[in-house]
């Protein structure tokens, strides 16, 4: 995996004038760049800018002012060839019916100039194992088939890098798995991977790094494994056979928030306090401790406080 960038925004920017006083930010000064081979994720909640930064990629949002360059490509110099390095899915499922997946995924290829001789049609659909449906009518498909179908499109011309927007949005539990298992096969062939979402655990199971957008700002960009290492706090559940006592430096650095004949439920600070430190307390009193359940802060929690200011 080189380190080049993909993607490299600077600066972009996208006002939305409206006829009365107010004008609509929908990107502010946004800074970012995409490394090759990485899975990258853009989190924000509904109306963040996600959908207006990937149109832009796209060509059908102009920016308003920033630099956009993709695979070496300038936005503004050579929008053909910037599109022609990517491949985007989009939310929406629209077939014509009566085509079949080949049909379409030739007639696809055709709208990118893809000659004859260099489809790469039967290669795609096994890849999203779609090689027994191939010649089939697309009304006929499931909604899983059909979603596997629309990131098929997105391959045609080969693009090295794919855009997926809110992929799962709607989407059943069996279906985001099996789309996923796809994603990451392609990633591991080289693709790099951008994807839009507002499922945390998505992002948190699927991305290398993180950008998070609350209204038009980038409000952090990190692995995902840093933004999770951010969450300090940590929520310990003991189920006793007697009531804890906590006293002394232990009621400082920790809050207790159930303690009774059976439970002691306390957060504490993970810097300061570890496990094993509360359990020898407990051990200290004399105390049986029966189970012990644990819940770590994840994405969540990370994206609320960044968003919520």
């Amino acid at each position: 995996m080189s380190n080049k960038n993909v993607l490299s925004v600077k600066n972009l920017n996208k006002v939305y004038s409206k006829k009365s006083s107010n004008s609509v930010h929908a990107l502010n000064n946004l800074n970012l760049e995409v490394k090759q081979g990485e899975i990258f994720g853009l989190l924000g909640p509904n109306g963040a800018g996600k959908s207006t930064f990937i149109n832009i990629l796209a060509g059908t949002v102009i920016k308003s002012s920033g630099e956009v360059i993709v695979w070496g490509f300038n936005l503004d110099k050579n929008p053909r060839q910037v599109r022609a390095s990517i491949g985007i899915v989009p939310q929406e499922v629209n077939f014509d019916p009566f085509f079949s997946p080949r049909k379409i995924l030739e007639l696809q290829a055709g709208l990118y100039g893809v000659k004859k001789k260099n489809r790469i049609t039967d290669t795609i659909l096994k890849l999203v194992s779609l090689e027994d449906q191939a010649n089939s009518y697309t009304r006929k498909l499931s909604g899983g088939m059909k979603r596997r179908l629309l990131v098929a499109k997105a391959l045609v011309h080969q693009p090295p890098i794919i855009i997926l927007d809110e992929p799962t949005a709607g989407v059943d539990v069996e279906l985001r798995k099996n789309l996923w298992k796809n994603v990451k096969s392609l990633n591991t062939q080289g693709v790099t991977v951008i994807l839009t979402t507002h499922y945390i655990t998505e992002a948190e199971e699927m991305c290398d790094r993180v950008g998070i957008l609350n209204k038009g700002n980038l409000v952090a960009l990190d692995s995902t494994k840093n933004l999770l290492n951010k969450i300090k706090t940590k929520l310990v559940k003991f189920s006793v056979n007697q009531k804890v006592k906590i006293e002394g430096k232990f009621s400082e650095i920790s809050e207790v928030i159930v303690n009774n004949d059976n439970e002691l439920s306390i957060s504490y600070d993970k810097s300061k306090l570890n496990i094993e430190n509360i359990i020898q307390y407990i051990n200290k009193q004399n105390i049986k401790i029966l189970d012990i359940s644990t819940d770590d802060g994840d994405l969540e929690d990370v994206f609320v406080r960044l968003t919520k200011n």
